[in-house]
């Protein structure tokens, strides 16, 4: 298992998380119950090539194309009842309007949410979102630290700011790949799939 990096940087921090996404992703597109030396590869390649400069994160235009193929059902539990639009950047945090920003909630995880963080709430739940979810959550974080130049900001620092976003809840350990989904269907709101179905394969770099 490869080391884990030096994390200084906002930049640091957000790549570490996105390439332990990258690698989960790689081992559930491949229906793996362990890691391999691939997926810790694909890990250390992506981190790297994100902090040189030489690997960017893709646009949301994939995770736009997921939402719209999909079942109609709540990103956080499944249901088809009663759905509603939701903010993964709350309002109240300065989350804007984009369609980039909104996802189906029931009514109850939407109330249940209210205002919070997206990572916030599903702690206070004792949850952990589905991969490709929290890979739109990562993008967004990622593009609203771009566009205020924060990414080569010290982590220390920029812990102390207030943002849309709570960066000590941004995920590096995330847990075994039997307890992580891609996506969660209505089909068993109960479960969430671990393979690729309709979300086809999309790879996150």
């Amino acid at each position: 298992m490869s080391r884990t990096p030096r994390i200084e940087s906002v930049g640091d921090h957000l790549g570490w998380s996105y390439a332990n996404l990258a690698r989960a992703d790689a081992a559930l597109q491949q229906g793996c119950s362990s890691y391999n030396r691939t997926h810790n590869i694909i890990r250390t390649r992506l981190f790297y090539g994100l902090k040189k400069g030489t690997m960017k994160v893709r646009s949301l235009y994939d995770d736009e194309r997921i939402k719209m193929k999909v079942p109609q059902a709540c990103c956080y539990c499944g249901s088809t009842s009663n759905l509603s639009i939701d903010h993964l950047m709350p309002r109240i945090s300065n989350g804007n309007d984009e369609s980039s920003n909104l996802i189906w909630a029931c009514r109850s995880c939407n109330s249940s949410k209210q205002g919070r963080d997206m990572l916030d709430w599903m702690k206070r739940k004792d949850r952990f979102p589905a991969v490709l979810l929290l890979r739109r959550y990562l993008k967004l974080v990622l593009r609203y630290c771009d566009e205020l130049d924060l990414l080569e900001l010290p982590l220390p620092e920029a812990m102390d700011r207030e943002l849309p976003f709570e960066l000590s809840l941004i995920p590096h350990s995330f847990p075994p790949l039997a307890e992580l989904c891609l996506w969660i269907y209505p089909e068993n709101s109960s479960t969430c799939q671990g393979n690729s179905g309709d979300t086809e394969r999309i790879r996150l770099r």
